[in-house]
């Protein structure tokens, strides 16, 4: 076997081993579940970290972890990008690589090692570096590429986005509909609460949303009326999103069902399984 040919055999092996989906071999079962934990692990500490006196006491471990976890992130984000020219669409040696590392997926992995650095090379000051290392919790996006059930959730908002955006407008402009329409009825009666549309958008959120904290109520027989209808139809309003997103779900559900990759139990290969048809 040449150089060459083994080049590119640890290139296909080390992308399977990073990318689960694409095999189901025991090592990749191990690191899969390694770095899920890891992940979690990071969180965890990132979360304990803000009590001051764990922070106090047990300060130098959080410290060795963060570094331990960063060396691991580190070494996959490079493998990651070495490897992904194995990919047919990241093919270019060097066009390839750059057009992974400006993707969604390695912008994360980037994200969550890069307060480490930027610490270390002290580019800010302490309280700007505090909130810097909180942007560690976004680490748990990172579950995405490791968490079959994390990628149905992606696949459900990537497939469902023009009706989630569809629904936001709607919302964001019922939202104005309903500060002008109680604007009119109530700023004459409270000029201090309902001066004006922009003060008033805050009612309008909390109104449709149905939480009504009750600092803005409207006192006039017309703002009364508008409120009850404003509030009912953002039941409707704020219920469709919901049923959007459920609907990917169980179209997802289905894709899922529908294909399952099984071995037949007569001869030992594995199959693609159609819910449709029978084997």
């Amino acid at each position: 076997m040449n150089t060459c040919t083994m080049y590119h055999r640890v290139k296909k092996h080390t992308h399977v081993l990073l990318h689960p989906s694409k095999d189901e071999s025991r090592w990749d079962k191990v690191i899969n579940g390694f770095i899920i934990l890891l992940i979690l692990l990071n969180l965890l500490a990132v979360v304990l970290e803000t009590e001051p006196a764990l922070a106090e006491k047990y300060g130098i471990y959080f410290h060795r972890f963060d570094v331990f976890s960063v060396v691991i992130f580190s070494i996959e984000y490079i493998l990651r990008v070495w490897s992904c020219t194995y990919e047919t669409k990241y093919n270019h040696w060097f066009w390839g690589r750059l057009k992974y590392m400006v993707s969604w997926g390695a912008l994360i992995d980037l994200v969550a090692i890069l307060p480490f650095y930027i610490g270390m090379a002290k580019l800010f000051d302490l309280r700007e570096l505090r909130l810097l290392r909180l942007l560690r919790l976004l680490r748990i996006f990172r579950l995405t590429s490791y968490m079959k059930s994390a990628q149905v959730i992606v696949n459900v908002f990537k497939n469902k986005f023009q009706e989630l955006l569809i629904s936001l407008v709607l919302t964001t402009g019922l939202i104005i509909i309903a500060s002008c329409l109680i604007y009119f009825a109530e700023h004459n009666a409270q000029p201090e609460k309902f001066g004006s549309i922009p003060r008033t958008l805050w009612w309008s959120v909390v109104t449709l949303a149905t939480i009504g904290y009750g600092d803005l109520v409207p006192i006039t027989v017309a703002g009364k009326i508008l409120t009850g209808i404003i509030a009912l139809a953002g039941v409707a309003f704020f219920a469709l999103p919901a049923g959007i997103i459920t609907a990917g779900f169980l179209e997802e559900i289905r894709k899922v069902k529908k294909h399952h990759i099984i071995k037949c139990p007569q001869c030992g290969n594995t199959i693609d399984l159609d819910l449709h048809h029978e084997h």
